[in-house]
């Protein structure tokens, strides 16, 4: 018993570890592109953690996906640069305590599409959720007095909904498939480092070669801490606790965003900005609880017999995604984000 619960709170500490790193990359990536500009950076932390993936892919013995897998892991690696980009670009141009929360705008997005994508409509209830998401967007970029987002906060708030694309496109994309989950994240962080090499073009050798010490660890931090350290961490924990437990416990990115924002970054994000991140992480814990209730109501549904007037069994609860082999199910992927962040 001792040891089991030992192991937990290993588990526990170990998942809130990567939710803290995640938070604190937005002040990491901040100041990486504000050195060498957003495309070198991307390419740089890219590059970096390619190596070091592919390493472990070569010590393991890991076999990359092949014909369809591969196409499926480059157009998802395609998804995946753009939403980093965008991630990048915004957190250049507007503070990295602001990235953070709406970033998690992504967490009330991603259900909606997923019951679009399955045809399982969710309840009313889930919506208010995501419209007080919204109106705590409105208070957090209001800096004093109601305005318009910024062109960061604009970026920002569009990469959420194309990782909630992304995320549900890996769901439906992977759904059944068998490829190796570190074979296809290695496929994606090397489409990634391909693309922003490509759109640094001749400036990424210069940027790499003017970059400061602290600009190197940046790098390195983002690299190493937010792709390759959580990756292995999330393939390691969510083995030994529930899918649920742990989305619940990286959930808490937007807390360490706020946190290393004022306490690194200086940010000043006022009583409006606080109430307004309090709606976000609010609303998006509320709406990933409806539609976890929403969706378990459902598959007991479906176990009922025929018999007793229900429906076929949904696949959707016995499906499970490449992205996290024998672990859990997409739905579980997107609420974990297992993907090269």
């Amino acid at each position: 018993m001792l040891s089991q619960f030992r192991t937990e709170r290993a588990v526990d500490l170990m998942l809130i570890g990567v939710a803290a790193v995640w938070g604190a990359s937005f002040v990491a990536a901040k100041d990486l592109s504000s050195e060498v500009g957003a495309p070198s950076a991307v390419a740089l932390r890219f590059l970096a953690a390619a190596a070091v993936t592919a390493c472990i892919c070569a010590i393991w013995g890991v076999r990359l996906p092949r014909g369809r897998g591969l196409v499926i892991s480059g157009v998802l690696g395609v998804s995946q640069a753009a939403v980093i980009g965008l991630e990048t670009f915004g957190v250049h141009l507007t503070s990295a305590t602001n990235a953070g929360l709406l970033i998690s705008l992504a967490l009330v997005m991603t259900p909606a599409l997923e019951g679009l994508a399955s045809r399982s409509w969710l309840p009313r209830s889930y919506f208010v959720a995501a419209m007080t998401a919204v109106v705590g967007v409105a208070l957090l970029v209001s800096a004093g007095g109601l305005r318009a987002p910024s062109v960061g906060d604009c970026l920002i708030i569009i990469a959420a909904a194309v990782r909630a694309i992304h995320v549900t496109a890996s769901a439906q994309l992977t759904r059944g498939r068998t490829d190796s989950s570190l074979g296809v994240v290695l496929i994606q962080m090397l489409v990634c480092a391909s693309l922003f090499s490509i759109l640094a073009g001749a400036e990424l050798p210069h940027a790499a070669l003017r970059l400061s010490v602290a600009g190197w660890l940046n790098v390195l931090f983002l690299s190493l801490g937010c792709s390759v350290f959580a990756f292995v961490v999330q393939l390691w924990a969510v083995r030994r606790t529930s899918a649920s437990r742990a989305s619940i416990l990286m959930g808490t990115e937007p807390v360490w965003a706020l946190t290393f924002g004022v306490l690194l970054a200086g940010d000043q994000i006022g009583i409006l900005g606080v109430l307004g991140g309090v709606l976000i992480v609010a609303a998006s814990y509320a709406g990933q609880a409806i539609e976890r209730s929403h969706r378990r109501s459902a598959e007991r549904s479906s176990t009922i017999p025929p018999a007793m007037g229900a429906s076929a069994p949904d696949e959707r609860a016995s499906a499970t995604a490449a992205s996290l082999p024998e672990a859990a199910s997409p739905t579980s992927v997107t609420r974990s984000r297992l993907s090269p962040r």
